[in-house]
């Protein structure tokens, strides 16, 4: 049975399933950031994904940029780039990061990993960060 690693409660707010992963959007305001975990139990690598989910997971990933795009209004500034990445190197439970950026963010041009202190959101830009993130996903 699928669970949840206890590390994306602690930094992120959920915004719903998709047919294959649930979503949520990082709880740090300095970027417009979705995760998407695969709801599937044991899973650490693309490789544990079947062909087929692979394929879906492609799809939602793709999906996940236009919802972080959404998500960016509510922080006031448009996504330039989108960055995706699977790491896992301390949360193992597979999962896929879906991050905007733009010239001028505070790690720009460098990755986003461990750069600064995590800045929380305003909790009406997070409803609305959510809100947007859940349309552009059809949700």
């Amino acid at each position: 049975m699928f669970e949840l690693h206890p590390a994306f409660a602690a930094t992120s707010e959920p915004v719903g399933d998709l047919a294959l992963c649930h979503v949520r959007l990082q709880t740090d305001a300095r970027w417009p950031w979705l995760v998407l975990i695969p709801r599937q139990a044991g899973l650490r690598e693309l490789e544990d994904l079947s062909h087929g989910d692979r394929v879906v997971l492609m799809a939602e990933i793709v999906n996940a940029g236009a919802a972080v795009r959404a998500a960016s209004l509510a922080s006031g500034w448009p996504v330039e780039k989108l960055n995706v990445g699977q790491l896992g190197n301390l949360t193992p439970q597979l999962h896929v990061h879906v991050v905007g950026r733009r010239p001028g963010d505070p790690a720009w041009p460098g990755p986003v990993w461990g750069v600064g202190v995590a800045a929380p959101w305003d909790p009406e830009a997070q409803a609305k960060a959510i809100t947007g993130a859940r349309a552009a996903l059809g949700l």
